[in-house]
């Protein structure tokens, strides 16, 4: 009899159209944001497989707490931020700005048309500057100060 292996949580959020981003107040209160999310460009030094990318004002609260602290949990989700599925524990590190451009490309290649659309500010200099990508890994694989 063969085990069944489990399913990886990162490869599945990666396939979800949106996932729950749950950052954390300093009081300890839960803070969900449905956003988009995209698996990390394998060819980027220091990605491994089981990283997500999420694309974000960098002035978003999110990125504040984040900041702070990198505990969060994400969970696949509706546009609509309503769970569709369990929620696993994870680190949230800030990307350098070189990075925007990658994450930009990953999102264009997953969303097409709607991620095209969505980084035409950034691209035209209407969006905050320095738009930041947010590197979520496994919270056991994650470790080592932020970027």
């Amino acid at each position: 009899m063969s085990a069944v292996t489990p399913p990886d949580p990162a490869a599945l959020l990666a396939r979800a159209d949106y996932m729950l981003l749950t950052t954390f107040r300093r009081d300890g209160t839960p803070v969900p944001t449905p956003v988009w999310v995209m698996p990390a460009d394998p060819d980027w030094p220091g990605t491994a497989g089981d990283q997500l990318w999420v694309w974000t004002n960098p002035a978003a609260g999110k990125v504040k707490r984040l900041r702070r602290d990198g505990t969060c949990e994400l969970a696949p989700c509706t546009v609509r931020g309503l769970p569709q599925g369990r929620s696993v524990p994870a680190v949230g590190r800030i990307l350098p700005e070189s990075s925007v451009p990658r994450v930009m490309a990953a999102l264009v290649r997953k969303y097409r048309l709607r991620g095209w659309l969505s980084t035409l500010g950034p691209r035209w200099g209407f969006a905050p500057a320095g738009a930041l990508g947010i590197r979520l890994a496994a919270s056991d694989q994650a470790g080592g100060p932020a970027e």
